[in-house]
């Protein structure tokens, strides 16, 4: 069996490209998808790639989220599809109500680019299942709007039922509360984070490290069941 695993490409969308390499990468096979398109042509994952998806220019990820496509990824991943999202496809999870909380403008106003330092605090996702828990990893993070934010009892309830992901180490990038950099819904099978894996994932571009590939090996372990 050979995974699945669609890459959305929204207008504005930047990284679907290096998406579909890292899926390349850890053995499963891409397929890209077009935001108009609600046919997500029987894959067996979907990623939301970074970018700035109509230019934010309403608000990050609130226009792709009525894209055709999105209704129906949002009523397969409640079926449990999984379903990743990174950077502006994490807005768009929140957007579109498939994560609670929103993502707001960087604490100090400013594009951030730099590699991050992340603490995986679940391991038991579609997409982290190649991570431990306290594994401490190195991911590209580049951000205009990055800042997580929820209100005192959403946050309660995320760390109480273990859903934060990931959480920001040594450095809180963009003010997000509570170091937030990751979080689960409560299947776990759809996942935002900030940083983007997909561009640490072989040793010779992007960061050099290969710390974002057991995203992409998680899921394809998952689906095949490996």
């Amino acid at each position: 069996m050979t995974a699945r695993i669609g890459v959305v490409t929204f207008p504005g969308s930047l990284d679907d490209r290096d998406t579909q390499r890292a899926i390349r990468l850890a053995g499963a096979e891409p397929v890209a998808l077009w935001h108009k398109d609600k046919d997500l042509k029987q894959v067996d994952a979907v990623v939301l790639p970074g970018g700035f998806s109509y230019g934010d220019y309403l608000r990050a990820g609130a226009i792709s989220r009525f894209s055709p496509v999105m209704g129906t990824v949002i009523e397969q991943a409640k079926s449990g599809l999984p379903v990743l999202g990174i950077c502006n496809g994490f807005q768009v999870l929140t957007e579109a109500h498939l994560l609670p909380g929103a993502m707001l403008g960087n604490d100090h106003l400013h594009f951030i680019c730099r590699d991050q330092k992340l603490r995986v605090e679940n391991a038991e996702t579609s997409w982290t299942g190649d991570y431990a828990v306290g594994q401490e990893i190195h991911i590209p993070l580049k951000n205009m709007d990055g800042r997580y934010v929820a209100d005192e009892y959403t946050l309660d309830k995320l760390e109480a039922e273990g859903r934060v992901a990931f959480r920001y180490v040594d450095f809180n990038p963009n003010g997000s509360l509570r170091d937030i950099a990751g979080i689960t819904n409560e299947a776990g099978n759809v996942v935002g984070l900030m940083p983007h894996p997909e561009h640490a994932v072989e040793p010779l571009i992007g960061s050099g490290r290969t710390d974002g590939l057991p995203f992409f090996t998680s899921i394809l372990k998952k689906l095949v069941g490996a």
